[in-house]
């Protein structure tokens, strides 16, 4: 149902039609939101939109009070003190923009708490690779679009289903003798500022996981004879649908709702949101790792941040933010991937810091091993085994493997092999 239906004769008055179109020029989902809790409240004070008004004006006391009584029944039925203060806040918006703001003064129990988010635990790599295994594909796209990028839902489809992410937001995706192709990955997914919550243009990206469940769904729709173009929705609302039907994109509370039935199937209680707050949870792992910096993990979940009023200015920004979200890949997606050559190299670079020089983590981490050339690195070992040397001796000696043979006679032991194809030999003791 949609959420004005039940209150949509509050917009025949005009105090309230006005106060709700100019919520909606900044926010339908603020403005449907906030229509819904102002009837409620409505209901009960059993007051209508012009005499609420007057009571808050003129008999500010009594209206207090009767405010006062609303909230400590809700509390006795067990109504979260978060949820009665956001609804609240409707009617504290429709006073102050008919000039009667008032300021109550009513303590609500817990209202800056969330009791049901306090208790959620946040989702392991296992359990959201359960949830998708039994998803459909649509429904499997809509999580992975939450869980591996951080889009919130109203960006898949707004409230009122008129619009949405599409086809042409995904300027890496392209259509090629009618196979679906990614001219770069991870993928990039840009969001209108329609669709932002901050209002603004921002863009985040898809691994290489997401990007094949979006390949296998859009596959399944070209295959059913739809015609896929930059303007069509990447979810849609039900299989096949028409683009002339009046909604072309999926609801947001359809979307949560399908999304909610297929985490009960999977046997868990999860909010459809923790899939955004999984990424961004995984992210904050990544950026204590150093992996991504703060700025660019803001941006990239579509909070206001150091990166937001520059990066359409900016030549590189899209590699730069792609080249730190893939290093955050393995934080995120339920597929292990294989690892790159880089990946294998700083795994032997650390290895022999460690082994050959005594190197802790911590001196480890001082390194920018990514941006270390071979020969940096091998200076950065004679080094160390030249200072190794002055309080042992010459009990590590770097050799080439004609000479292994010649120091092995000697009492030498191979110790390990560097990346340029030396060998350290160890002393025996």
């Amino acid at each position: 149902m949609n959420p004005l239906t039940r209150h949509r004769k509050l917009l025949e008055n005009k105090k309230v039609e006005r106060w709700y179109s100019n919520l909606k020029a900044r926010s339908q989902i603020t403005s449907d939101t906030y229509i819904r809790n102002f009837g409620l409240w409505l209901e009960y004070l059993n007051l209508d939109p012009d005499s609420i008004i007057s009571m808050a004006r003129d008999n500010f006391d009594e209206f207090k009070g009767a405010v006062s009584d609303v909230i400590r029944d809700l509390e006795k039925k067990g109504t979260m003190g978060s949820s009665i203060s956001t609804s609240l806040k409707a009617v504290l918006s429709y006073l102050k923009f008919n000039n009667a703001s008032v300021k109550l003064g009513i303590n609500i129990t817990n209202e800056n708490r969330n009791l049901k988010a306090e208790k959620e635990v946040i989702p392991t790599k296992d359990e959201i690779a359960k949830v998708l295994r039994i998803a459909t594909l649509r429904e499997r796209v809509s999580i992975s679009l939450m869980a591996f990028t951080g889009l919130r839902p109203e960006v898949l489809g707004n409230i009122d289903g008129t619009n949405g992410l599409t086809i042409g937001d995904i300027p890496d995706l392209k259509i090629k003798d009618g196979k679906i192709v990614y001219e770069h990955m991870p993928v990039q997914i840009s969001v209108r500022p329609e669709l932002s919550k901050i209002r603004t243009a921002y863009f985040t990206f898809l691994g290489p996981e997401g990007s094949e469940y979006l390949k296998e769904y859009l596959d399944a729709r070209m295959t059913s004879g739809e015609r896929l173009t930059t303007k069509s929705p990447v979810i849609l609302p039900i299989e096949k649908q028409s683009s002339e039907k009046k909604n072309r994109f999926l609801l947001t509370t359809l979307l949560l709702r399908r999304i909610k039935k297929t985490i009960a199937k999977a046997g868990f209680e999860w909010r459809p949101y923790i899939f955004r707050i999984y990424f961004g949870t995984n992210l904050d792992s990544a950026e204590a790792k150093g992996l991504i910096s703060h700025p660019w993990r803001q941006f990239i979940m579509g909070h206001k941040g150091d990166i937001e009023e520059t990066y359409t200015k900016r030549e590189g920004k899209v590699d730069e933010g792609r080249e730190q979200y893939s290093k955050c890949l393995s934080f995120i997606e339920t597929v292990e991937h294989s690892k790159s050559q880089g990946d294998i190299k700083k795994s032997v670079m650390v290895e022999i810091l460690s082994l050959v020089l005594g190197y802790t983590q911590d001196k480890i981490d001082q390194l920018d091993l990514d941006k270390m050339s071979n020969e940096d690195f091998q200076n950065l070992i004679k080094k160390g085994l030249l200072g190794n040397m002055t309080g042992n001796g010459t009990r590590q000696k770097i050799v080439s493997e004609k000479e292994i043979e010649q120091y092995m006679n000697q009492g030498y032991e191979v110790f390990t092999t560097l990346p340029s194809g030396k060998i350290v030999m160890k002393l025996s003791l």
